[in-house]
């Protein structure tokens, strides 16, 4: 079984029943799905909103180790992609050497806003954490206390490790930011990321991979209506 956690955002659920679907139909291992939606994660979690998280998830997903008790793996992802690939090819990735596996972004963003009017932000490690592979055993140190009083930097800059060796390395197919990234043939990439903005929003409706975005929503509808008529 793979433990997937996706960001939750109650501004925008439909992002994330898209990319559970893509996830689902094409994954060959079974996967259970934990939503991180911070309405159900309060009792864990006392922090204030930080006008810097542009979503509702942006601490959220450190909670992901404690919710497994701290045992086995986890992945983490958030909710504006599109898998393209087999979940368990990324599962099999898993190395016991590490505490946490991501794909190493250089990102820098230029744009000062993102999505919904969205503060764009830089730092080191810009995008390591929007894709997380988790040695849940290995990553004691986030407790809900200490994910609710460290800084976002802390957080997403891992310095909750002892150090950056403990941060294994997976391919950049498996967390490709939408136009940042130079585009590639979609059998070349895993599983896009649409961190600047998707077509799900009116103004990036001629984002990169929009079309694969809304096929994969369309088949979503048609599913669920089919279910309706049966």
């Amino acid at each position: 079984m793979i433990r997937m956690f996706i960001g939750y955002d109650r501004r925008a659920g439909m992002i994330y029943d898209v990319f559970a679907h893509s996830v689902m139909r094409r994954s060959s291992l079974p996967v259970s799905f934990t939503p991180l939606n911070i309405q159900y994660l309060s009792q864990y979690m006392k922090r204030e909103i930080n006008p810097l998280q542009s979503t509702e998830f942006s601490f959220s997903r450190f909670l992901t180790p404690f919710l497994c008790n701290y045992e086995g793996w986890a992945l983490f992802f958030d909710n504006d992609m599109l898998m393209l690939d087999d979940i368990a090819r990324l599962w099999a990735l898993r190395d016991d050497r590490y505490a946490v596996q991501v794909v190493k972004h250089m990102h820098t963003p230029k744009e000062g806003v993102k999505f919904l009017g969205e503060k764009q932000t830089s730092y080191e490690k810009k995008n390591w954490s929007s894709v997380m592979l988790f040695n849940c055993a290995k990553c004691t140190a986030l407790t809900p206390d200490y994910v609710s009083k460290a800084s976002g930097l802390e957080l997403h800059q891992f310095k909750w490790l002892a150090g950056d060796h403990e941060i294994g390395e997976i391919p950049h197919r498996w967390n490709h930011l939408v136009d940042y990234d130079p585009q590639v043939p979609v059998g070349e990439v895993s599983n896009l990321h649409y961190t600047l903005g998707g077509p799900y929003y009116s103004a990036y409706l001629d984002c990169g991979y929009a079309a694969e975005w809304l096929a994969e929503r369309d088949h979503l509808l048609h599913m669920e209506e089919r279910k309706l008529q049966a």
